[in-house]
């Protein structure tokens, strides 16, 4: 079965999110594309929400968010009850928000990264898996 990612952005992130999607497609995975669907001026609350909430249904396995600095799209994100979401600045950042937080959303900011920077985020945080063990009662407790 292949696995389904949602994606989703404000009008600062379109053009990364359109980029994350294209890659997730030529990579094998199933993209949820949530909107925006242009740089037309649009709230990233509402993106950030559909993306959590994708996920949280069972739509997708994992998300992808972006907006201009990463931060407003990830606290949306967040708001959704279930959604573990964090701002990935880099490899590492990304791999670590799997390994250790078990994060199911992955928020980027277009206007702070380059483009490969974001697609080896993307791909950091889809190869790696929660370590559980000592992180997994420090996870339970944000539930």
């Amino acid at each position: 079965m292949t696995m389904t990612i949602a994606v989703g952005s404000d009008h600062a992130g379109f053009a990364y999110k359109e980029m994350i999607a294209k890659h997730l497609g030529a990579t094998g995975y199933e993209v949820l594309d949530v909107g925006t669907n242009s740089t037309d001026r649009v709230d990233y609350p509402d993106y950030g929400k559909a993306v959590g909430e994708a996920v949280i249904a069972g739509k997708a396995t994992y998300g992808m968010a972006v907006c201009g600095s990463g931060i407003g799209i990830c606290i949306a994100a967040n708001k959704v009850a279930g959604i573990r979401a964090a701002t990935v600045h880099d490899m590492t950042s990304a791999r670590l928000s799997r390994e250790h937080n078990d994060a199911n959303v992955m928020c980027v900011g277009e206007r702070f990264l380059g483009p490969q920077v974001v697609l080896d985020c993307v791909e950091a945080f889809l190869a790696a898996e929660f370590q559980g063990g000592r992180h997994a009662a420090r996870v339970a407790k944000l539930g």
